[in-house]
C-alpha cells in the first residue's frame, strides 16, 4: 500500500486503469461503486488507486471550479475555547464568502489527523486549516509536507494555524501569534509587580506554543537581571485537571513562590481551585496569570489578568489571506500580535495591589 498523499501532480484515471490491468470503463465502474464489478476486478481497482494516491473525481471537480467552496478545520479537541474562538472565526469568514466550515476532531492522533486530511481531500475542499501547538518531531515534520504537497495537486490549500511550518519548501500558509511575546509581556507583569519567585505552570516539553511560552517567562526574568536558577518550569501540560492537580502538588511544600504564570487558562482555573482548597487567597497570597483570555476569564474568582490571543482573528485571518493571493500565499507567515488584559488576580508579593 502507498504512504497516501505523496503530492505527485494529479493523477488519472488512465494511469489507474493501466496499473490495475483494466479498461478505463472498469476502472471507473469499480471505482464509483454504482455498477457491478467482479470481486477481485475491484479489489485490484482499488489498490491501483490507493498506491498511485488518486482522488476520485478531482478532473472533474478541477473543470467545474476547482473543488467545493468548503473549508476545513482540524482541531485536537471542540471542548477547548481556544479551538472554539478559532473555528469560529474560520467559519464566520467562510459564511462571508458564501463557503461552508466543517470541523473535524482527532484527539491528538496523527492517524486520525491523517484520514481526515485525506478525505477533506477527496471531498474537495479548498482550504484545510490545522490548529494549534504540536510536538515537532520528524514524524510530524514528514507528514504535514505531504498534507501540504498533496493539497498543493489537488487544488487545494494547507494552513498551518497557530503552529509553524516545518521548512521553507513546504508549500503551506503559517498564520499563529507570537506566543513568545505574550509570555513576556505577561511575567514582566508581575515582575513590574514585585514579583521575583514565579512558577510557569502548564508546560508540555516539545510542543511548540508552550516551548514558546517558556521561552517568553524565562527571557523576562533574564531582563529582569534574574538568574535562570530562578526559574521553575512545570511540565503538567494542559487543561483544568492538569492545573488543579500540579498546583495542588506545589501547595503541599514549602511555599517558596509568590506568583504563577499558567500556561492556559484553563491550567489557571485549575490552579486557582487548588489555592482556594488550600485555604490561601488570589491575589494575596499567590498571583496568577493566565494566556488565551477565554470569555470565562474574567468571571473567574478573582477575574483573570491574562494574555489576548487574537484566536478568532487567527480563524479569520487564515481564510482571508488563504483566498486573498494562493499562489502567494504559500510559504508566507503571518504573525499576529498579542496583548495583555489586566483584571485582579495578580497583586504586589505580600499582598497589597
Amino acid at each position: 500500500m502507498g504512504n497516501g498523499m505523496t503530492g505527485k501532480g494529479r493523477v488519472t484515471i488512465r494511469e489507474v486503469a493501466e496499473r490495475a490491468g483494466v479498461s478505463m470503463a472498469t476502472a471507473s465502474r469499480a471505482l464509483s461503486g454504482n455498477h457491478p464489478v467482479p470481486a477481485a476486478t475491484r479489489a485490484r481497482v482499488l489498490r491501483a488507486a490507493r498506491d498511485l494516491d488518486y482522488v476520485a473525481n478531482a478532473h472533474a471537480r478541477a473543470l467545474v471550479g476547482g473543488g467545493r467552496k468548503m473549508a476545513a478545520v482540524v482541531v485536537r479537541q471542540v471542548t477547548s475555547p481556544f479551538y472554539a474562538q478559532v473555528a469560529e472565526g474560520v467559519e464566520a469568514e467562510a459564511a462571508d464568502r458564501g463557503w461552508l466550515c466543517v470541523v473535524g476532531a482527532t484527539g491528538g492522533d496523527p492517524q486520525r489527523e491523517m484520514e481526515f486530511v485525506q478525505l477533506m481531500r477527496e471531498e474537495g475542499a479548498r482550504l484545510v486549516i490545522l490548529v494549534g501547538g504540536v510536538v515537532e518531531d520528524d514524524a510530524y515534520r514528514s507528514r504535514v509536507a505531504r498534507y501540504a504537497q498533496a493539497l498543493d495537486a489537488s487544488g487545494g490549500r494547507l494552513v498551518l494555524c497557530g503552529r509553524p511550518a516545518p521548512g521553507p519548501d513546504v508549500p503551506a500558509l503559517v498564520v499563529e501569534f507570537d506566543n513568545e511575546a505574550g509570555a513576556k509581556a505577561i511575567t514582566a507583569h508581575l515582575l513590574s509587580a514585585g514579583h521575583r519567585r514565579i512558577v510557569f505552570l502548564g508546560a508540555l516539553p516539545g510542543n511548540t506554543a508552550l516551548d514558546a511560552r517558556v521561552a517568553g517567562y524565562r527571557a523576562a526574568l533574564a531582563e529582569h537581571g534574574l538568574e535562570d536558577e530562578a526559574a521553575h518550569v512545570v511540565d503538567c501540560g494542559l487543561g483544568r485537571a492538569a492545573g488543579l492537580r500540579a498546583m495542588g502538588e506545589l501547595l503541599k511544600g514549602p511555599r517558596d513562590f509568590t506568583a504563577v504564570v499558567a500556561g492556559d487558562d484553563m491550567v489557571a482555573a485549575g490552579a486557582l481551585r487548588a489555592i482556594a482548597e488550600a485555604g490561601l487567597r488570589v491575589p494575596e497570597d499567590v498571583s496568577v496569570v493566565g494566556y488565551n483570555d477565554i470569555p470565562l476569564a474574567e468571571d473567574f474568582d478573582p477575574p483573570l489578568t491574562t494574555v489576548r490571543t487574537p484566536a478568532e482573528e487567527l480563524g479569520r485571518a487564515a481564510v482571508r489571506i488563504a483566498l486573498r493571493d494562493p499562489e502567494r500565499a504559500a510559504g508566507t507567515h503571518h504573525l499576529l500580535g498579542t496583548h495583555i488584559v489586566v483584571r485582579r488576580s495578580v497583586s504586589s508579593p505580600g499582598g497589597s495591589s
